[in-house]
């Protein structure tokens, strides 16, 4: 069980923007962030645009050979360490620099670096392998924050950040490092990466005028996701070193859990995402009932949602009916590297404020997915202690992070 693994700084800079209430109370009232994308394309695209002023955190000279993945990434962080009390906003000036750690999600790395260079006409920017390597945001960060601990980046497709905090949480709990900086940034919305993924077909379908609503988790007419970016990062920490500098501390990271389905690259597995929802419940030491939310993965994907729901049953069982669910993808998009920080970030703050985003445009619901879904905005849960997100990804494996009330 972890004993005292607490998140006590959030930052995000989001489809819903940069302030943190603003962005909670966007998804608790069902707010979409979803529009229309790149009208030239041969098929109707939308996604999730984070509105961002980069000058906010660069200087012009600053931001030459610096990608929007690590233009978010900084940004994000920089919020989190704000938020966590640190008053410089460089944590490394606050605390000893090689006790911090950086643990960073990105699953593509700088698209709009890579894109530019292939629609150069023949000249490609100098600076382009290091503005796209997927190892850049957390490299930038490190820089701002001064961090001089272990800067790690993971690139795990859908479940990258969220891989990136439970390593983090491990780290803290092992005493590797006093501060861990977790979480993701992914910045993919430029036409290149739009038409791939449409050529997966995976992509939400919508008819004009209804992009806002084309994402529908868990609803029988489901037609996959839109694409969304951002950044998003908790500061982690024991909840000794929190105490002895008197920071607040929104929640526990009390469970995660980590596996791999190993059976296909891209259908997912339920026997595999359970054993990842059982790890997280038995190192938090937690029962399936004592978990009153879940920020599912749903991704309005035919095949996603429906063994999602099944590795809930499996491992919920009859207490099923107690566990509320909602996908905020069906608001903000789906940021694939950086969805499970955002999402995290979600979820402790539903949990912090005892109140459940709803599972948004489901109201024809699949029979053949029978789950406690938040259907109204603006629900109350009063009696929350304990939530999971969950995050799965292509190449099978399957992140679980599960939060208590401190």
């Amino acid at each position: 069980m972890s004993a005292g693994v607490v998140v006590t700084g959030l930052g995000a800079v989001s489809p819903h923007g940069d302030e943190l209430a603003t962005l909670f109370d966007s998804l608790w009232h069902g707010h979409s962030a979803i529009a229309p994308i790149f009208p030239e394309l041969p098929k109707p695209a939308a996604a999730a645009v984070a509105p961002f002023d980069a000058m906010r955190w660069f200087t012009k000279l600053q931001l030459a050979g610096v990608d929007r993945v690590s233009q978010l990434a900084v940004a994000a962080a920089d919020l989190a360490v704000r938020d966590a009390g640190f008053a410089a906003s460089t944590a490394g000036e606050a605390v000893d620099p090689e006790r911090i750690g950086l643990y960073v999600g990105c699953g593509m790395g700088g698209a709009a670096a890579l894109e530019a260079g292939y629609r150069g006409g023949g000249r490609v920017p100098p600076l382009t392998i290091p503005a796209f390597m997927p190892n850049a945001p957390a490299a930038h960060v490190a820089m701002r924050q001064r961090v001089q601990g272990p800067v790690l980046t993971y690139s795990v497709a859908c479940a990258s950040s969220a891989v990136a905090i439970a390593e983090a949480a491990a780290a803290v709990e092992r005493g590797d490092v006093d501060l861990a900086i977790a979480g993701g940034s992914e910045a993919l919305i430029v036409p290149g990466v739009v038409l791939a993924w449409q050529a997966m077909q995976t992509l939400a379908t919508f008819e004009p005028g209804c992009a806002a609503t084309a994402v529908r988790p868990f609803a029988a007419d489901r037609s996959g996701f839109a694409l969304g970016e951002g950044a998003a990062f908790v500061m982690l920490e024991s909840a000794e070193h929190a105490r002895r500098r008197g920071a607040r501390a929104y929640a526990r990271l009390a469970g995660w859990g980590l596996s791999c389905d190993a059976t296909h690259l891209t259908k997912p597995d339920a026997p595999g995402q359970a054993r990842a929802l059982r790890a997280a419940l038995r190192r938090a030491g937690l029962q399936p009932r004592d978990v009153g939310y879940c920020n599912a993965h749903g991704t309005a994907t035919r095949i996603g949602d429906a063994v999602e729901r099944e590795a809930l049953a499996t491992v919920w069982g009859d207490a099923l009916d107690t566990l509320q669910v909602s996908s905020t993808k069906a608001l903000h998009g789906h940021l694939l590297g950086a969805a499970g920080a955002l999402e995290a970030v979600v979820t402790v703050l539903a949990l912090h404020r005892r109140a459940l985003p709803p599972n948004a445009h489901g109201a024809s619901a699949d029979p053949d997915c029978p789950l406690n879904l938040v259907r109204e905005p603006g629900t109350m849960a009063p009696h929350l202690s304990a939530a999971i997100t969950n995050s799965f990804a292509f190449g099978g494996t399957n992140s679980v992070l599960l939060f208590t009330r401190p």
